[in-house]
């Protein structure tokens, strides 16, 4: 025990100068440098196929929405039902979900097993981004959002035609 003692403290006394090379200044963190500021419009996109994440990408630039999420998840049924029952994600009676918004994370869950095409996935990707515009739960407040970005898909699909 007594040897283990000296041993932990000789290397502690000498872990100050095991630091390498230094310029006389012992911090570990300079001022100089600072951590990179994110971006309001900088999102991830996980668990997507490539196609899918450009396609969610693109949606959302055509989107132009006034808040966007910090993740957007493909995420399998499994999961994705996990996920909403530790939400305590509300359904109204007689409605099934595809995917939701965790507002206080900026997050939107999309149940990758129940993706149906591109333009589902755009109709209800508005209708979420819809949610973070609004921030309310309220499906009303999102669909009042989701109107105008809808309209921005519409436009670009008729305008690429």
């Amino acid at each position: 025990m007594k040897l283990r003692t000296w041993i932990v403290l000789l290397l502690l006394g000498f872990a100050q100068f095991g630091w390498g090379q230094t310029n006389r200044n012992s911090k570990l963190v300079s001022e100089e440098v600072t951590a990179a500021k994110i971006s309001a419009n900088s999102y991830t996109v996980l668990g997507a196929t490539p196609g899918q994440e450009a396609l969610v990408r693109n949606q959302i630039r055509v989107m132009q929405p006034a808040v966007h999420p910090l993740r957007v998840l493909f995420v399998p049924h499994w999961k994705y039902i996990d996920t909403a029952r530790t939400f305590r994600l509300h359904v109204p009676t007689g409605y099934t979900s595809a995917m939701f918004t965790h507002l206080p994370s900026r997050s939107v869950f999309i149940d990758s097993d129940r993706y149906m095409s591109d333009d589902f996935l755009g109709f209800w990707l508005a209708h979420e981004l819809g949610h973070l515009a609004s921030n309310s739960t309220k499906e009303d407040d999102a669909e009042k959002a989701a109107r105008e970005y809808r309209k921005r898909l519409k436009q670009t699909r008729i305008e690429t035609r």
